[in-house]
Formats: structure tokens, sequence, C-alpha cells
């Protein structure tokens, strides 16, 4: 049976593995059964994906807490493969509201989520660490709570919002969070080869970062090599495919083609694979 408790030990197994796993990141069930074809071990929720696809940006807030939750779900029943949610910073500030999230999630299906330390606030950008640890602290709990091997991941953002000697605090906040209960720590934005194998060394955890950003030109080879545990891909997949329905819409509307049809997937093909899919993952789900 591939009950949730088992995705959930799968999902953990692959942090402790030593070599690095790509977990591509879904916005819907047709995009994550897409992914999940082509054998990815895993697929990541993107919450800036979800906020696209209803036509909202990608801040905390623009979609509600129970409108995200319910995509969560969707996605994860929607594949036999281990989901792991992308919750921003908890959806709320104080860390009773982080346990909740991190219940209600697990309710909704997935083995594992993020929560991040960034505040959404311009002028305070980062939580303060005795506030982000307790936050880590607390979703550790109600995950352990659940009864299953939750993966818990905490993001920091240090190189996104510019505080002073990004490396060091996030060298530190990683490790705190580590200490804290985190199982996974990912660190955006750090660009640099060099940086990214200092802080798979000074960071005591499996380490994960996010490709598909311009001017980041690793390969999964290379992020091997530097020691990375786990590469996601963010929004970037849901802003390709926003990309190209701008592309489409300028050609009609400025050339008056349609040329962008001709890299289309056939209606039947289409209609085949998700027929396909869907049966496969009952089968393995029940």
């Amino acid at each position: 049976m591939n009950t949730q408790e088992c995705k959930a030990q799968k999902f953990l197994d692959l942090h402790t593995s030593s070599k690095l796993f790509v977990m591509p990141n879904a916005w819907d069930a047709g995009s994550a059964r897409m992914l999940a074809s082509h054998g990815f071990q895993a697929i990541g929720t993107t919450s800036a994906g979800i906020a696209f696809s209803k036509g909202q940006p990608d801040s905390e807030g623009s979609v509600s807490r129970a409108e995200m939750l319910d995509c969560i779900k969707t996605i994860a029943h929607s594949v036999a493969v281990p989901v792991s949610a992308d919750l921003e910073a908890g959806y709320g500030e104080n860390s009773d509201q982080v346990s909740e999230t991190i219940s209600l999630a697990i309710n909704a299906g997935i083995v594992g989520g993020n929560i991040e330390d960034f505040t959404g606030n311009a002028a305070l950008p980062l939580f303060d660490v005795s506030m982000a640890v307790e936050r880590i602290r607390a979703a550790r709990k109600a995950a352990d709570d659940k009864g299953i091997p939750f993966t818990l991941t905490a993001r920091t953002d240090c190189y996104l919002v510019g505080v002073d000697n990004p490396f060091t605090e996030s060298v530190r906040r990683a490790n705190l969070y580590r200490e804290a209960g985190a199982d996974c720590l990912f660190i955006p934005g750090a660009a640099e080869p060099e940086i990214v194998a200092q802080l798979v060394k000074e960071i005591d955890g499996p380490i994960s970062v996010v490709m598909g950003l311009k001017g980041k030109t690793f390969t999964v080879t290379q992020l091997e090599d530097l020691g990375v545990r786990r590469v996601s891909i963010g929004g970037s997949l849901a802003r390709a495919t926003f990309a190209l329905i701008r592309k489409a819409a300028l050609e009609i509307m400025q050339q008056g083609t349609f040329k962008y049809a001709n890299d289309q997937i056939p209606d039947a093909e289409l209609c085949a694979f998700f027929s396909s899919v869907q049966k496969a993952d009952s089968d393995a789900q029940y």
C-alpha cells in the first residue's frame, strides 16, 4: 500500500541518501502528473505557480491558506510519488499558527513542507532569529504529533532580502533551524559555486537549492559534486508556461498567425496520457 506514511518515509530517505535528487514544482494536478510520469521521485508544490493560476500575485495572503491547501491536496492526491508543499511563512506570524498550518497540510496528504523566515515586511524582512527558531520548533512538534516521518524544510531568505553578510547569517540561521528540528535547509539565492560548496560544508544538514532562475547555470551533476542534496525549480516552470501564453497572445494580436500551435501536444495524446496516468496512480495508491 502506497500510504502517506510510506510516502513520507520514502521522501525522508531521499534526503539521507548520498545522491542528489531533483524535486520539480507543480501548481495543479495536470502539471504534477506530467512531471511525475517522467520519473521524478518526488514533487513539490509552488505557491507562486498556484497564485498565478488563480490570477493572483506571488505574495503570502494573495491566496488564502484554505485555498492553498485545497490546491495542495489536489496535487498530493493526483500522483503516487511523495509531495512536499511550499507553505510560505506558515500563514501566520506566531508559532501556533505555523503549527496549525503544518497539521492541516499533513491532513491534505503531503509528506513534507517548507517554512520560510521571510516576513513580507520591507522594513524588517526576516523574522527575529529567536522567533524564527520557535516557529520551526513548533512546526516540528506539529508534524511529529501526526505520527508520520514528515520532512520539515526550513528556508532562510538572507540572500534574497539583502541582509549584511548573507553567508554568515544563512549559516547561523540554518544551523539553528536544524537544531530546532528541520530535516532539510533551503537557501535560495546563493548563486556562486564556491558559496554553495561552503554552505554545504558549514551547515549541519542536507541542503536544498532552487534552479530555474535567470543567471544560474548549474547542472545537476555540478550541484551533486558541490554536495547539494535536493534541487527544486520553484515557480520557474509556471512562469515559463505563462511566458508561452503571452508569446502566443502577442503573435495572434500583432501578426495574426498561430505558429505557437506547432509545439502543442495533440488532444488525443494528452487524453491518452492522462487516462493512463490516472489509472496507474489509482492502482499504485489503492
